[in-house]
């Protein structure tokens, strides 16, 4: 028996606990995400960071999990597919933390798909939850996304990634409160607002596969030599949301919505740019995206997502995003490592394919 459970807004219910037999086969796809922007790094009213994002439908990560085959190994749990060794150290962390949560038999996780890491389409965080909900699904049981990344240490800054598991399309998440320091447990940021993505609006986007965006030890350095984020600019990017970014999403008005996101991005850019070296972290990704926006009269909302690498440039239709296509692919002709390529807003969240389900239900992950 096959059952495929498609996660959307309407169908997860966190007060769930009910369990299924164990399954055979799990089978997680996860979308890829488009950080947008911080509105309040330094939390002057309180609340920490705050995030903008959009999941997409250019290729995410996929995995799967069964259970091994005592008769053919030493019942070692196993990691097959990962792209490098820190993948699959990740993987095996990973297993390890839900071993010890969930307990169960020793697995095998195979990395069918997954982003470039450290690209800024959300691989870590999609690869951790991937792994958690195939695994407590393999074992028949059921935990919520948000407490699958309270364990593995995933969404405590941003919950784009997080809750773009659970929901898809464009959100707003609520950044973290000072509640969540050192005598409280860290906790997901809420979802303040999801809307649907326009369908005939497109992304490019562009990776310069040289580089990898901050991360791990080096992020954390680079946040803190920033200056504090001035208040009067949190007030600014929190109007250019509500009042451009939102109701351009919400009335199909690409241009409102393509001035906020370039607005956004700029000012959160220059904020960022002593810790990466520009608005941009790769100079031939700004040519490339600038490029781009000029392809199409200046009617483009262009940034960079995360830390970068990748730049975009959203569009109005698929016309505007060969234009630009052509625009970057032109610019960076002849530079090894780049890639140029066109998405469009995905406003699903994870899927799960569960292969010898006896009993099952439509609960969290």
């Amino acid at each position: 028996m096959q059952l495929r459970l498609d996660h959307e807004s309407d169908q997860r219910t966190d007060h769930e606990s009910d369990t299924a037999s164990p399954l055979s086969t799990v089978t997680v796809d996860a979308p890829a995400r488009l950080h947008l922007g911080f509105l309040d790094p330094s939390g002057s009213l309180g609340r920490a960071f705050g995030s903008v994002g959009l999941t997409i439908d250019a290729p995410g990560t996929r995995i799967t999990a069964q259970y091994i085959d005592h008769a053919d190994h030493a019942g070692e749990t196993q990691v097959t597919g990962a792209h490098a060794d820190a993948q699959r150290e990740r993987i095996t962390h990973y297993l390890g933390l839900l071993h010890d949560a969930y307990g169960g038999p020793p697995v095998r996780i195979d990395v069918r798909r997954a982003p470039r890491a450290h690209a800024g389409l959300g691989s870590g965080t999609q690869l951790a939850l991937g792994v958690g909900t195939a695994f407590v699904r393999l074992l028949g049981r059921t935990a919520s996304t948000a407490e699958l990344a309270r364990l593995l240490g995933r969404g405590a800054r941003s919950g784009i990634g997080t809750l773009g598991f659970d929901h898809g399309g464009l959100i707003v998440d609520s950044g973290s409160s000072a509640r969540s320091g050192a005598h409280h447990e860290p906790h997901v940021p809420s979802i303040l607002t999801r809307l649907p993505f326009p369908d005939a609006w497109r992304i490019l986007l562009v990776d310069d596969t040289r580089q990898e965006g901050l991360h791990g030890n080096e992020e954390r350095r680079a946040l803190a030599t920033l200056a504090p984020f001035p208040k009067e600019l949190a007030a600014h990017l929190c109007h250019l949301v509500l009042m451009l970014v939102l109701p351009g999403i919400a009335e199909h008005d690409f241009d409102a919505f393509a001035k906020g996101i370039s607005e956004l991005q700029q000012t959160i850019g220059e904020y960022f740019a002593p810790a990466q070296g520009g608005v941009f972290s790769s100079p031939t990704v700004a040519a490339a995206i600038n490029a781009a926006k000029a392809a199409t009269q200046h009617r483009a909302g262009i940034g960079q997502t995360s830390w970068g690498p990748t730049g975009f440039a959203f569009v109005q239709n698929a016309q505007d995003a060969e234009r630009a296509l052509a625009a970057a692919t032109d610019v960076t002709r002849g530079i090894a490592g780049v890639v140029c390529s066109v998405a469009a807003g995905s406003n699903r969240g994870a899927s799960i394919h569960a292969v010898g389900l006896q009993r099952c239900h439509s609960g969290p992950a």
